[in-house]
């Protein structure tokens, strides 16, 4: 079966690109590789106001967090 892309309106200067490829959890991982740390941090506070957007009581729903197991590595951009 062949995949046809499609190009779909981003703004009137650019355009994405959407092929079944792109979804691949490789390909998503080398696109947030691609991203700068400033690019990384907005989509984390976006997805965050999003995820409180719909569910705000979700802060009260503690019984899923874990606390972290082994070492944590902490990145600083210098």
């Amino acid at each position: 079966m062949k995949h046809m892309n499609k190009v779909l309106p981003y703004s009137d200067s650019e355009h994405v690109l959407f092929s079944a490829e792109a979804e691949t959890l490789e390909a998503k991982a080398r696109w947030f590789r691609s991203l700068s740390l400033e690019e990384r941090m907005e989509l984390l506070c976006e997805f965050t106001d999003m995820i409180l957007g719909l569910n705000p009581d979700i802060v009260e729903q503690k019984d899923y967090a874990q606390p972290a197991s082994g070492r944590v590595l902490v990145l600083r951009q210098t």
